[in-house]
């Protein structure tokens, strides 16, 4: 089965998520936290390519499509200031992203992706001595 990307939003309740490609996957779902919502993700996709006779959603078939202020919210782990600095962009500019005062381009929310990622990679990589 191909990934399929889940479009997530915050609502008044938490999250709520729908397939992107909605024709092919009509899948939607809710919940209170991003781990609900990504396990009710994994289930409703699940019962409807099963529905379909399809075979079922493994591990890594689901990516997120979440905007920045959610990003940052979720993963509060991460230091904004750092991530901009691997993006090569100015931190004040990414908490105006963060912070919903400006929109990024494209080309700016791909820059600060790959900064994410590069950095994602870079851990995984670590070993502790």
């Amino acid at each position: 089965m191909k990934k399929v990307k889940f479009i997530v939003e915050k609502s008044n309740t938490g999250y709520a998520a729908y397939a992107e490609d909605f024709e092919k996957y009509p899948v939607t779902t809710t919940a209170d936290t991003m781990d609900e919502l990504k396990t009710n993700m994994a289930d409703a996709l699940n019962t409807w390519v099963d529905f379909k006779g399809l075979p079922l959603a493994g591990d890594g078939q689901i990516i997120l499509k979440i905007d920045l202020p959610q990003f940052f919210e979720y993963y509060n782990e991460l230091n904004a200031k750092a991530i901009s600095k691997r993006a090569g962009i100015s931190p004040t500019l990414l908490s105006d992203y963060v912070n919903g005062r400006k929109q990024p381009s494209e080309k700016q929310t791909k820059r600060i992706l790959l900064g994410v990622q590069a950095l994602g990679r870079e851990l995984a990589n670590l070993e502790f001595v």
